[in-house]
């Protein structure tokens, strides 16, 4: 069993810590293994919130501001998500925890820089499930640079599962708000040249012999928020054949802004408002990553990915997100909202949903 102060790196996750790290983080640990690139970076075990609520005195307040609440009542979930809100706020940081934290942050920040930016971003034991979701319901938050930053976005993000929204989603679907398994990853941004989604099935005709590729220059917000038209591509899934590339006119885009530590959307560069956004190296790297990772869960993926301006070549290439496609049937087109299932990870600035 993990304990409380063992923080879990993602390229060391072994099958046991399936739910010690949650649902997104275990699955980028699955893919590192898979020899597809991920960013760097560790989780806090779902212990950890356990640990806080006991030693904070929150779980009293928890269970009290829960008690008999009717999953239909609107109005008392938002009362009882705003009390619970605000003693997260005021709570202290158990010393044992932090400690542990800081030193893992410590190694992250040894590898590349002093202080490095990180997304730290919760991750459910029942997140992206095949049956019931949480997709897009816990906070991410981006642009994290220091200790005491890091340690105040992990407590936001452990809040976030007692959100009115998060409270109404477990009640109404049977499931005990009382328990929410929430581990919280912390992960080296990504020095993001361009960014997008794909899948491993084309979203609108269900067809499975084709992978999908959108994306964008500089990071994913813009794609997200629908602020820019991002460029277009379909290849073979069975050859990795480009079929049809389509560069679109991308007035905006999102970059991240270093001293107010989130992204920000500009003008796009005139030069690169019609140039193509993906090489054929990169299609050919992208297109590699989404089949690896569909033939290891044996089913549709959708995955979200950066181009990092480190690297050249197909290992430029890093899955920063991955799930099941849900909603696909056979014989009928995938049903996909991009806000909902693009772009969930570290790609864009200050406090997100996924």
């Amino acid at each position: 069993m993990t304990a409380v102060s063992e923080m879990l790196w993602i390229d060391r996750l072994e099958d046991e810590h399936r739910d010690a790290v949650g649902a997104k983080v275990f699955r980028l640990g699955e893919i590192a293994r898979l020899g597809v690139s991920v960013p760097r970076g560790f989780a806090v075990p779902a212990l950890g919130l356990s640990a806080f609520l006991q030693a904070s005195g929150l779980d009293a307040t928890v269970r009290a501001a829960l008690a008999d609440l009717d999953p239909a009542d609107d109005a008392a979930i938002e009362v009882a998500a705003s009390r619970i809100e605000r003693d997260f706020a005021a709570a202290a940081f158990p010393a044992d925890l932090g400690a542990a934290i800081a030193d893992a942050y410590q190694q992250l920040c040894l590898a590349t820089e002093a202080e490095v930016s990180v997304a730290v971003r919760s991750s459910g034991a029942r997140e992206d499930g095949a049956t019931a979701s949480f997709a897009g319901q816990f906070v991410t938050v981006l642009g994290v640079r220091g200790i005491e930053n890091v340690l105040a976005a992990v407590k936001e993000c452990w809040a976030s599962a007692f959100s009115a929204r998060v409270l109404a989603y477990s009640l109404r679907n049977g499931l005990s708000p009382l328990d929410p398994a929430l581990a919280v990853g912390i992960m080296s941004l990504v020095s993001a040249r361009s960014a997008g989604v794909a899948f491993s099935v084309h979203p609108t005709t269900g067809s499975r012999s084709r992978v999908v590729v959108e994306g964008s220059w500089g990071w994913g917000e813009a794609v997200v928020q629908g602020l820019v038209t991002p460029d277009y591509a379909e290849l073979d899934k069975a050859d990795g054949r480009v079929l049809t590339y389509r560069v679109a006119d991308k007035h905006t885009v999102s970059l991240f802004d270093a001293d107010a530590g989130r992204v920000v959307e500009r003008a796009m560069p005139e030069h690169l408002v019609a140039t193509r956004v993906l090489s054929d190296a990169e299609l050919i790297g992208l297109h590699r990553a989404v089949v690896a990772i569909e033939k290891k869960y044996g089913a549709p993926v959708d995955v979200e990915w950066a181009i990092d301006d480190r690297f050249a070549d197909d290992a430029c290439v890093v899955i920063v997100q991955a799930r099941p496609v849900t909603t696909l049937r056979e014989s009928a087109p995938l049903t996909w909202d991009p806000f909902a299932n693009a772009m969930r990870f570290g790609l864009a600035g200050g406090a997100t949903h996924g």
